[in-house]
């Protein structure tokens, strides 16, 4: 598909889930984190790609019911008005202080309840990977909309989750998967696997694009704390979602070139080939639509858009640099084609008739609009667009692109601070 086919089909999609969700329509707001971070960013692609500005009110619009409704109390609970966390009650002007929930359709598990597995999945609480999407959303919508508030939101939000997540202020030994609406009781104590990685590479990103003179949080121990639970071994999925997210965290290490940061880089770029490589021999993308979930294969497919950009941006930097993660991005690379392979079947309309994905259209639809228009999730918006498809090709050519075009210079593992 050519880029202005792909601008099409996205528009679509997101055209109708504004619509069906309460953006654009007088049907009840239903939001839920994960899908509206995605939104948010997909808004803001399709605003820069056409220059809409109908676009930026959806995204702004987004944010608004996301703040109103998800850190506010549910309507059948017996708790009203804004949430309460660690870090005190939100309002109006710090939506974000108490966290956000996360909109799942039943109420959260009470104190003494026990744990129902497959009932936990549909229950209300608040995910820390959840939370961190959203922080990112936050970021890039403040910076292509030059409003502060939004990058100031999100460190909020990160200084909420860090203090809430984490098992002890100052060394912790573990975080928690799941917490309560309150963030005053785990609601699932394991530890999600990528979940310090994440909150390390959006606080890195938050920290580096606070306004000049911003007082907001100090992010400083979140940081300390999230890089000595990182563990760069075991980093490795087989988890599509989980996959595309490893590679999505990369690309937003090698733009914010910050030094020291080399070796994490390396180890999230091998614990990604080598999960790729183990996946692929399963043969997790063979069976029919009606047994698979979209959003998660999805989910790898715009992890791989970010593969040719990291293969521009460290081809760009010093030797010592691209050395540490050569063999792991020419690894990936050779799995570049089942990111169209994997968006052209889910765009078929043939396989958005099951239950599998009707189940989930928001969320499919929103990442299906995300993998045909990356840039808005990918890119920070200091970079620029480089057009290609998940391939590195640019659609309108025979020939790879092999130009340093996302305009990172020398982007590459070990770069001089911003």
């Amino acid at each position: 598909m050519t880029p202005s086919a792909n601008i099409t089909s996205a528009t679509s999609l997101m055209a109708a889930f504004a619509e069906r969700t309460g953006l654009d329509s007088d049907a009840a707001p239903q939001r839920y984190l994960w899908t509206d971070a995605f939104a948010v960013c997909n808004f803001h692609a399709l605003a820069e790609a056409g220059g809409e500005a109908r676009f930026r009110e959806l995204a702004l619009r987004t944010i608004d019911q996301v703040h109103r409704e998800l850190g506010q109390h549910r309507g059948d609970d017996t708790r009203s008005g804004w949430l309460q966390g660690p870090n005190g009650t939100a309002d109006a002007e710090h939506p974000t202080r108490a966290g956000l929930r996360i909109g799942k359709p039943l109420p959260e598990r009470g104190i003494g309840e026990g744990i129902d597995e497959r009932l936990e999945w549909e229950r209300e609480g608040q995910y820390f990977h959840y939370l961190t999407r959203w922080m990112h959303a936050l970021d890039q919508f403040g910076a292509a909309a030059a409003n502060p508030d939004a990058n100031g939101w999100a460190r909020e939000l990160a200084a909420t989750a860090h203090r809430a997540f984490t098992d002890a202020p100052g060394a912790p030994r573990r975080m928690s998967w799941k917490m309560s609406i309150a963030l005053d009781r785990p609601q699932v104590a394991s530890m999600g696997q990528h979940d310090p990685l994440d909150g390390l590479v959006t606080c890195l990103q938050l920290h580096a694009h606070r306004a000049p003179g911003d007082s907001g949080p100090d992010l400083q121990p979140a940081l300390r704390d999230f890089a000595a639970l990182v563990q760069p071994g075991g980093l490795a999925t087989t988890d599509p979602l989980g996959l595309g997210g490893l590679l999505g965290d990369a690309w937003r290490l090698a733009q914010l070139r910050i030094d020291g940061t080399g070796s994490l880089l390396a180890a999230i770029l091998a614990g990604a080939a080598a999960g790729l490589s183990a996946s692929m021999r399963q043969r997790p993308f063979a069976g029919p639509a009606d047994r698979r979930l979209a959003f998660r294969e999805l989910g790898l497919a715009i992890g791989l858009a970010a593969v040719p950009r990291l293969q521009r941006a460290l081809d760009a930097g010093p030797p010592a640099a691209r050395d540490g993660a050569r063999a792991s991005l020419e690894a990936l690379a050779v799995h570049l084609p089942l990111a169209r392979e994997l968006v052209a079947f889910w765009r078929q309309p043939a396989h958005q008739r099951f239950a599998a994905w009707e189940a989930h259209e928001d969320i499919n639809a929103v990442m299906l609009a995300t993998a045909l228009v990356p840039e808005g999730y990918l890119d920070f918006h200091d970079t620029d667009r480089d057009g290609t498809d998940p391939d590195g090709r640019d659609p309108d050519s025979t020939e790879p692109d092999s130009t340093d075009s996302n305009g990172t210079g020398g982007a590459s593992a070990d770069l001089p601070r911003r």
